[in-house]
């Protein structure tokens, strides 16, 4: 089953940049995911096993830095089309 996630990760301290950027590269790393990254997520989809294991590989990489973190997470049971711009009908 293809599903879509889209996650966002608030390192609770000062110095936020470089666990977001390491986070978000964990992500990418995948390369069996197709990943999109914005201001305020990042989303990808692919398999559901390999959207969890990325994610799963990503916060044990994160947390294990021992610094508190939330992660903010949505998970979608479908394929969206996260590399397009949306239509947006009036």
């Amino acid at each position: 089953m293809r599903i879509t996630a889209e996650v966002s990760l608030y390192p609770l301290q000062e110095e936020y940049l470089p666990s977001i950027h390491s986070f978000i590269y964990s992500i990418q790393k995948s390369s069996k995911l197709d990943v999109t990254v914005n201001q305020m997520s990042t989303q990808f989809s692919g398999e559901l096993k390999d959207v969890m294991q990325a994610v799963e590989q990503a916060l044990m990489i994160s947390f294990n830095k021992g610094k508190p973190e939330v992660l903010v997470a949505k998970f979608l049971n479908a394929e969206l089309p996260i590399n397009e711009l949306p239509l947006i009908t009036t």
